[in-house]
């Protein structure tokens, strides 16, 4: 392969664009405020006419995340849509209308369920767990959701992950999300389902926003994805056939911080088997 570089602005990389599929956290906000250069480099592809879907393994449903996005400073005209592992996993849940169900999650996570016919059970008497987190994602880790998912393997229970993302920054934090619950689950044998990147379902949804807004569908080939996450935004673009802009300051920064280019050696390393992005950025800009 050709050495990756780092391109410094999205300008350079949209002349055949008509549709971003960007990811939120890490590419326009770090958790505890916006990336302005971001945000303006969507505003500035919208203003020239490009539809912008934002798409997001947040477990909470569209109007939670918009007033979030909000509280951080992300204009509204950043984006058109936004879709988000909540909303599908609100599909699944009101298909089993009064089915008793575990949440594993904070209560800041409560919006995931409102205005849903949901019986909330202890493990003991539920019929299927819905994870959109962890109970107290500052200080535990998987590891300590152990002992309570051998209980739920005993009997047999479905897990439905409402976040995908094993770890997100928060600020300069690194923090675990409901993903990191649910690959152990999986792990020690337990029957998951995921909501959300890098799943087609949650794609399919963002392509369905964006061809209303359009008018008509897009080709695959003038849609570029953005993220930051080499598992679920690379692998989503990957799976989904469109192109991937990765952003090197979020989850991985490390990783980039003294890289200029990226051979096919480094590539291996950092990429691991996952088809690498066409192109770097360090941070989204136009």
């Amino acid at each position: 392969m050709s050495p990756l570089r780092f391109t410094p602005h999205l300008r350079d990389l949209v002349h055949d664009t008509d549709v971003l599929i960007s990811d939120i956290w890490g590419v326009v906000h770090n958790g505890v405020a916006a990336f302005p250069d971001a945000c303006g480099a969507l505003q500035t592809f919208r203003k020239q006419g490009g539809i912008v879907v934002m798409l997001t393994n947040s477990p909470r449903p569209t109007p939670a995340v918009q007033e979030q996005l909000r509280e951080l400073r992300v204009p509204d005209d950043c984006y058109d849509d936004i879709v988000t592992s909540g909303d599908l996993t609100r599909h699944y849940i009101a298909a089993r209308p009064g089915e008793p169900l575990y949440q594993i999650g904070p209560d800041r996570d409560g919006p995931t369920f409102d205005g849903l016919d949901v019986s909330f059970a202890p493990l003991e008497r539920a019929d299927y767990i819905v994870c959109t987190g962890l109970f107290d994602d500052e200080t535990e880790t998987a590891e300590d959701y152990r002992e309570m998912l051998l209980k739920a393997l005993s009997r047999r229970l479905p897990m439905i992950c409402a976040n995908p993302d094993i770890i997100v920054e928060r600020g300069h934090k690194i923090i675990y999300c409901a993903g990191a619950v649910a690959e152990l689950y999986r792990e020690i044998g337990g029957d998951v389902t995921f909501y959300g990147k890098p799943h087609l379902p949650a794609y399919h949804r963002a392509f369905e926003l964006a061809a209303a807004r359009r008018g008509a569908p897009t080709p695959l080939n003038r849609m570029l994805a953005i993220g930051d996450s080499v598992r679920t935004d690379l692998a989503g673009a990957n799976n989904a056939g469109i192109a991937c802009v990765f952003v090197t300051r979020g989850i991985h920064s490390a990783d980039f911080t003294e890289a200029h280019e990226i051979d096919a050696a480094a590539a291996q390393r950092l990429f691991g088997g996952t088809r690498p992005p066409f192109v770097l950025m360090r941070d989204l800009r136009w």
